[in-house]
């Protein structure tokens, strides 16, 4: 029951976060890509501080406390670094393809954190449904790909993303989901903070868009996802929650569909396909997810 309701409560957070990609294209036009970060976080830092703050600030800060939440928080923040820069400078979709090679590189950094091999059918549903992904949201990738700036920042956001994602899976059941999420996006807001002054000429303009986008991102897409994430991996493994983060350019496009009328050629139909066949061959063969949380519990403290 654990795992269906932590699967179903990522597979939610796919959803917001299949919706926000246009919407961060759309502000950037008028707020520099660090001070958005900065907004981003401290709105969602301020909001778990103020909901969890008897629960957190009650326990005793320590290394062992504090580390996991440091080490999330900072992964978390040079993913979307080089995730907002490489929006800036490439496509929607192709910043969401890129993006989304993080799913087949979480067996591999899960593997190496709890030195295990992965297991066949995971690895075969991820196989799967990442060529899905290409299908859907690089109509010419089998004609062809340059990769440019953009491109490039937003590839090494899928790295970094899949990092965070097993860090989130090793720890979350070990300190509690509660305590990570907040020091992680504490940690976030405050690097934010810090690079606003040094890494770029502040631009900011007051609009409608600017506001909408870190109201959305700062309290669902950050707050209540991530918050959401460090619950439901306590009950399934870093492998098939990065799976089921496979749906995210399928919501985006559904999103775009619904709003602008987008329509999804024969190749995108086959794409869409594979991502959800990818999920259904691993989600009909059902394993425990201690065998993923447990091995090699202090293999990333080495």
């Amino acid at each position: 029951m654990n795992r269906s309701r932590g699967e179903l409560a990522l597979a939610a957070i796919t959803v917001i976060w299949g919706t926000t990609f246009v919407v961060v294209k759309s502000a950037l036009a008028d707020i520099s890509p660090f001070l958005f970060l900065a907004l981003r976080f401290c709105l969602a830092a301020l909001a778990l501080a103020l909901i969890y703050r008897r629960m957190v600030f009650s326990k005793r800060p320590g290394i062992d406390f504090l580390w996991p939440g440091l080490l999330a928080g900072a992964l978390l923040f040079v993913a979307y670094v080089f995730q907002t820069l490489g929006l800036q400078l490439t496509t929607p979709s192709k910043s969401a393809f890129l993006t989304g090679l993080s799913i087949p590189m979480v067996p591999l950094a899960s593997s190496i954190v709890y030195r295990n091999r992965p297991r066949l059918r995971e690895v075969a549903g991820i196989l799967i449904a990442s060529f899905g992904m290409i299908l859907m949201t690089l109509p010419s990738v089998l004609f062809g790909f340059e990769m440019g700036r953009g491109d490039f920042l937003s590839f090494l956001c899928a790295v970094t993303f899949a990092l965070h994602i097993v860090v989130i899976g090793h720890y979350s059941p070990m300190i509690g989901f509660e305590p990570l999420a907040v020091v992680q996006l504490g940690t976030a807001a405050a690097l934010g903070l810090l690079a606003v002054w040094f890494a770029e000429p502040i631009r900011f303009h007051a609009t409608p868009a600017v506001a909408g986008a870190v109201l959305i991102t700062g309290l669902l897409a950050t707050a209540l996802a991530f918050t959401t994430q460090a619950w439901a991996q306590q009950y399934t493994s870093a492998s098939r929650a990065a799976l089921i983060f496979a749906l995210e350019p399928l919501v985006a496009w559904v999103t775009s569909w619904l709003t602008t009328g987008e329509t999804l050629a024969n190749r995108g139909i086959l794409g869409a396909g594979l991502i959800l066949a990818g999920i259904l061959l691993v989600e009909l063969k059902r394993t425990k997810p201690e065998r993923h949380l447990k091995r090699g519990a202090v293999s990333l403290l080495l």
